[in-house]
């Protein structure tokens, strides 16, 4: 499909199936893992279906430094930390006051090394044994035995390693790992080290390949569906083999109830694909609301002995991208509301747990998101999985720049054999995931030119790399995050199926010249803040902030040059151009470095919730607009102002409503109501359309009450009152019971409040916590994007009143862990975590 600019046609991007589901869904484990010494000992149990997949993530060491014969297999690294993966090197610091803003101020730039004992029964001798890296920052190299296995050329791509060939059979086994972010280049904090899960598969030499079982759904509606299951079948024997395969179909309950086989004759040393077709009657559609997943079961026997068998979860359902109605998913126009989200975990830094990722995105869906966008680069396979279940929608990017932000050094290796190579990664891994609904090969490049030679935007490169992505999946539409409005002008994006342009409604001439193109905001808002932090007064042009207090107003009107406030973006999305698909805000949270404006500071401004997942006040501004079936009532700022008695503070309220009278000590300051049209042409007018403002409030201590109405009943109210003296610390567990696994975790919001429970917004006490059971504490945060307290302590400076403790579980000890919370001169406060 190409963007012909031609106006009579119009380019509807449809596409069905496009439900897809997790690959890697493993049925058996037949392979015992136990640990002892330090040594991983892999034992093989009698094997009913051929394969084995071994979480390989605890007991490594690790070393930072160039270290010499550290592959080898005699060296010795019992000095080393003892770590387990995922692992980011960097985050515990300590901060460089003196840094690079950009990327966190953290010491991600260096070598560091990676070790682990294991032993594999004899019982697997002549399997095949291989690696699976979900991803390493940056340029592994992977030694078994002291030989390089391999190595990989992008920190945010996962690979596979055959170890089959380096492997010994009942004997102890090395792997060792290098890890170099030296020469990768980055915009924000990467991270460093084997930051996601490595898991060891077993398999037969006959099996099904990596990645290769693609679940397609090319007809769907409320009455039947068609799903087709391929499957790649490879022989690693030197001898022809005729293999019995078998798919059988599991609906959302886990109930069986369809079964084919097929007989399909695999050369030596070679491969065979083999499709099956499956009618599905009255089928449960994926959806953002109702996310049903399926169960394709591939069972491979040899001479009647099961050699391979693995599961792929998948999803039923049809979407289309249109020109001038946007998204249709399942046959309804369906309004994206989107965000950008960096691959960090705020004091986690980039290791990927899967809780902390879930958190992430229920507080994100709980605002009325639903869609994601994996601004800008592969995440980790978890993060798309839990979009699956969770049924928001993601654009999986591949990339940034075409240059060192890929990885390629000094231009090398060439884009077409690199881009090739990472597209086949990202594509085959994540192609059967139904939240999946378009691939992005880029962000915000640059047209070719002398100064940009061979990593620019050309018709040629945007070509080849979106024809890459249709040779893994042509299911799925080919998307490009422009920046450039003279772009529409060549025929550079001519070969993408959606065109996505950043900020500023920089798409309105490629709308011009490409009208059958469908459309969507990539990035929007670009609204930049500090969580519980106001200035006065407010401002009267959008570059405004307190650049001496490198803290910008929480009132929400501020952006970057390049970008605009909430309001801006609703009344593009909502009222002037619907047909764009919707908006992916820049960004959900807070993220590590890229500090716009405030450029001494670790870490970003743009969030809708800050680095430890507490909400800035535009949060209950984007879930007044996006969930408006939902009552939202938020006023802000606080009310302790006590060098402001007599003086004007203004007050906003977010509502769902349509109007809302203001109280100040039971004293009515009037009503508002949002405007339904545009009078004049001023900026900040926008936002009537979309806030409630008492802009001349004379501050008083006390009370502040709003009483929110639509359509004229009352639908909410919503409180501030004046905070007392600091009197006691709050602790609140997001979760009182988490899994003895040693990767759960609860997230402990801190709080210093009055004697009568009130928020204490300016509080800055020094917080020391400490633990008492089977948990310990992994991080401490407080939003403050220039604080350079380390993540990785036990105490914390509140921030605006706030902090926020993470605290895991210790594998396999059950019990009650107890949190205590000191500070001088208030009450302590303890909360408890049931891990079980």
């Amino acid at each position: 499909m190409k963007c012909e600019n031609n106006n009579s046609k119009k380019k509807i991007t449809k596409f069905i199936m496009r439900s897809h589901g997790y690959m890697k869904t493993i049925l058996i484990m037949s392979l015992v893992l136990n640990l002892y010494s330090g040594i991983a000992i892999v034992k093989a149990a009698k094997n009913q279906e051929g394969r084995s997949e071994i979480n390989f993530n605890r007991n490594w060491a690790f070393m930072k430094g160039e270290i010499q014969r550290a592959e080898t297999v005699d060296f010795d690294a019992s000095q080393w930390q003892s770590v387990r993966l995922p692992h980011d090197w960097a985050i515990s610091g300590p901060f460089d006051p003196s840094g690079d803003g950009s990327t966190g101020k953290l010491p991600w730039q260096g070598v560091g090394w990676y070790r682990k004992i294991f032993k594999l029964d004899t019982a697997s001798h002549g399997k095949r044994v291989c690696f699976n890296f979900d991803g390493v920052m940056a340029f592994p190299r992977i030694y078994i035995n002291g030989r390089l296995a391999g190595q990989w050329d992008y920190g945010y791509t996962p690979f596979w390693i055959d170890a089959t060939d380096y492997v010994k059979f009942g004997e102890e086994n090395v792997i060792a790992v290098s890890v170099d972010t030296r020469q990768h280049r980055s915009r924000w904090y990467p991270g460093a080290g084997i930051y996601r899960d490595v898991t060891m598969v077993i398999t037969d030499k006959v099996h099904l390949e990596p990645w290769g079982t693609f679940v397609t759904t090319p007809l769907v509606s409320n009455e039947i569906a068609t799903v087709k299951v391929r499957n790649t079948i490879i022989n690693d024997l030197d001898s022809d083999k005729v293999v019995d395969v078998t798919v059988t179909l599991a609906d959302p309950e886990g109930k069986e109830f369809v079964t084919k086989k097929a007989f399909l004759p695999v050369p030596a040393g070679s491969h065979k694909d083999v499709m099956m077709s499956f009618p599905v009657h009255r089928p449960l559609l994926w959806d953002v609301a109702s996310p049903n997943l399926y169960r394709a079961k591939t069972t491979v026997e040899l001479d009647g002995e099961v050699v391979d068998a693995e599961a792929t979860t998948f999803g039923i359902r049809s979407f289309e991208f249109t020109p001038d109605d946007g998204f249709h998913l399942n046959g309804r126009r369906v309004q994206i509301y989107g965000v950008c989200l960096h691959h960090d975990l705020g004091p986690l830094g980039t290791a990927f747990n899967r809780r902390a990722m879930e958190r992430e995105l229920e507080i994100m869906r709980e605002m009325g998101v639903n869609a994601v966008r994996t601004s800008h680069n592969p995440p980790a396979r978890g993060l798309v999985e839990l979009c699956d279940r969770m049924g928001l929608l993601v654009i999986d990017e591949v990339f940034d720049k075409w240059d060192g932000t890929a990885d390629r050094v000094d231009g090398q290796p060439p884009l077409e054999e690199h881009g090739r190579k990472h597209i086949r990664s990202l594509v085959m891994r994540d192609r059967n995931s139904p939240s999946v609904i378009m691939w992005s090969i880029g962000n915000e490049i640059g047209n070719d030119s002398r100064n940009r030679p061979g990593s620019g935007k050309s018709p040629e490169h945007v070509t080849f790399l979106s024809d890459f992505v249709r040779d893994y999946d042509s299911t799925r539409p080919v998307t490009l995050a422009c920046h450039t409005p003279g772009t529409a002008d060549s025929p550079i994006l001519d070969s993408l199926d959606v065109v996505g342009y950043n900020y500023g409604r920089r798409y309105d001439h490629f709308r011009e010249k490409y009208p059958q193109v469908p459309l969507y905001y990539s990035e929007s808002a670009s609204t930049v803040s500090t969580r519980g932090y106001y200035s006065f007064p407010l401002p009267d042009n959008k570059l405004d902030y307190d650049r001496q207090a490198r803290k910008v107003s929480s009132y929400d009107l501020t952006a970057t040059s390049w970008s605009d406030i909430p309001d801006f973006e609703f009344h593009t999305t909502f009222n002037e151009h619907t047909f764009l698909a919707g908006e992916f805000v820049w960004t959900g949270f807070d993220y590590l470095g890229e500090p716009t404006p405030v450029r001494q500071s670790r870490s970003s401004y743009f969030g809708i919730v800050d680095l430890c997942g507490i909400p800035k006040d535009r949060y209950y501004l984007y879930r007044s607009l996006w969930r408006p079936e939902e009552t939202t009532v938020h006023i802000l700022p606080h009310w302790n102002w006590p060098d402001r008695v007599g003086k004007n503070v203004p007050v906003f309220v977010y509502t769902n409503g349509d109007s809302a009278e203001l109280f100040l000590n039971e004293k009515s300051l009037g009503k508002r109501t949002k405007k339904k049209e545009l009078t004049g042409q001023e900026y900040y007018e926008l936002t009537d359309l979309y806030r409630l403002r008492w802009n001349d409030v004379i501050y008083a201590p006390g009370q502040l009450q709003v009483v929110a109405y639509k359509d004229g009943a009352q639908i909410g109210q919503a409180t501030m009152q004046t905070a007392g003296e600091p009197a006691k610390i709050r602790l609140t567990p997001d979760r009182n019971r988490i899994k003895a696994d040693g990767c759960d975790l609860s997230y402990i919001l801190v709080e210093m409040v009055d004697e009568q429970g009130n928020l204490c917004p300016l509080a800055d006490n020094l917080i020391k916590f400490s633990i008492d059971g089977p948990a310990q504490i992994v991080g401490v945060g407080n939003g403050d994007q220039n604080s350079l307290e380390p993540f990785q302590t036990d105490y914390r400076n509140l921030f605006y009143g706030k902090a926020m403790l993470i605290v895991r579980s210790r594998e396999d000890q059950l019990g009650q862990a107890k949190i205590m919370a000191l500070s001088e001169g208030v009450s302590s406060a303890q909360a408890t975590v049931q891990c079980q």
